[in-house]
Order: structure tokens, then sequence, then C-alpha cells
């Protein structure tokens, strides 16, 4: 989380604290080897304009308990954006990655860029806990709803899950791997069976995990600082120069990183 309570990735965080209000609860009982953490927006904006709020997405599924219906969330690869209009709130559950293909029993891979019903996974329980996830009286309450539902449905713990989420934490809590052939040199493995690995659990590939790792770290950066160093932060992330940082995150962002730190 960055220190303003809205989490990494969540872009121009502090207009996004104006917005809306972003909860977070930890996992507890079997939840724990699945889940990373969960999520809870709260907003009121009668009487005010729409808020589109962007999202520099993580390599994470998410299951999201939202009116119409909930939903389960692949990895998005591109900008994700939620627009808020009125009054409401939404829990997710965001799963580690490679947590949720126990759960899928295929390919995470199949999930990318896509928003699935939930009740085409799990049927009509998922319905059912939406109601009293979505009718609980608190953040708390809210939690313990969806992990009763979670109970029902969680499988045995798989060890390759566990592995894939270790090796993501390792890119994504200190960006200094910048290619796959270094990663793959960390873990043990072969390029090709981190791909496979990648493929089957996480959803994207470990190239995708590496640059998404370093474009979060440009964005909190950006976020936080008053003076810059572009050059000196291209080369801390592992671009060949400050030229490469701009167009790769201006592909992604849609606005230089210049720019951005200043809006």
């Amino acid at each position: 989380m960055t220190s303003n309570g809205i989490g990494r990735g969540v872009l121009r965080p502090v207009l996004a604290a104006e917005r809306f209000e972003l909860l977070r609860r930890e996992p507890t009982g079997p939840a724990a080897e699945f889940v990373e953490f969960h999520w809870i927006v709260r907003w009121d904006l009668r009487g005010r304009p729409a808020h589109p709020q962007q999202v520099l997405s993580h390599p994470n599924v998410h299951l999201v308990f939202e009116e119409p219906g909930p939903f389960v969330y692949g990895v998005q690869r591109g900008l994700f954006e939620r627009r808020l209009t009125g009054a409401g709130r939404v829990f997710g559950v965001k799963f580690l990655p490679g947590g949720f293909r126990p759960l899928l029993g295929s390919p995470v891979l199949d999930l990318v860029d896509r928003r699935v019903p939930a009740a085409d996974l799990f049927g009509p329980a998922v319905v059912r806990a939406q109601r009293e996830v979505l009718g609980a009286s608190d953040p708390d309450a809210m939690r313990r709803a969806a992990e009763e539902f979670l109970r029902g449905v969680l499988p045995e713990p798989d060890p390759t899950a566990r592995e894939a989420a270790g090796i993501v934490a390792r890119i994504t809590e200190a960006p200094t791997l910048f290619r796959v052939d270094q990663l793959a040199a960390e873990t043990g493995l072969s390029v090709r069976s981190l791909q496979r690995l990648f493929a089957e659990y996480v959803g994207a590939g470990p190239k995708w995990v590496l640059r998404r790792a370093r474009l979060h770290e440009a964005a909190a950066r950006a976020e936080q600082a008053t003076e810059i160093d572009w050059s000196a932060l291209a080369t801390d992330l592992g671009y060949a120069d400050q030229a490469h940082l701009t167009r790769d995150f201006t592909a992604t962002v849609g606005a230089p990183p210049a720019r951005y730190a200043r809006t």
C-alpha cells in the first residue's frame, strides 16, 4: 500500500483518495493459502461528477462481488478503468499469483484480459454468497461471508501455485531483475519452464510481469517525488536510456512519466 492508503497500481492516488475509500483485510484460515488479501472500495459521489479510476493491474486474478453480479477478472494486461458513479461498494478477493489455478482447473492464461461471470465457474452458490457479502454490515463481516463461500470451493493446497507466488513476489518486491534469463538463473528453472509455469499458473508471461513491476515502480516514484532524475530512474529500472522508459510508460499509462508526475 502507498502512504496515503491507496494501493500501488492505483493511478493518481491523491485524487483517488478524495473520490473513494479503499480498505484491505488479510485472509484467514484456509483462504490464506490462496488469497493475497481482500479489498473493499466504498464511494459516495452523489451530486458530484463521475470518477473514472485507472489501475495499472498486477499479475493476480480477482473474484469481485459487485452489482449486478459477481465476476472473476483475469490478469488485465492493459490499463484497467472503472467508472464510479452515485454511491456503492465492492468487495474483491485478490488471489495470490498462481493461487486461482487450483480452483480453475485449467491454465489461468485462459482468463487473461477477460471478465467472466463467477456463476459460470462456481455455480449459483457464488450468487448467494454475493447477497451475504454485499449485505454484510461492515468490512470484517464482508470478509467472513466471502471466506465462508471460499471454504466450500477451495481445493487442497498446490505446491506449484506456492512456487509461482514466490517467484512473482521476488519480481514485484524488488524490481532489480530486468530479463527473463536473469530470473531463470535465479530460480534454477529454464526460460521455457518459466514461461510454461507462468502461462499455467499466473496468466501472464514472465516478461510481462518483469515489465509491469518496473512500471509500478516508475509510477510510484513519480507520485512521491517533486523532482525526479528520469535518466537515473531509467538506469535504476534497467532501461537502456530515458527514452525507452518514456516510451514504455507512455504506451501503458497514456502519458509520459514527467507529465504524469505533474498531474
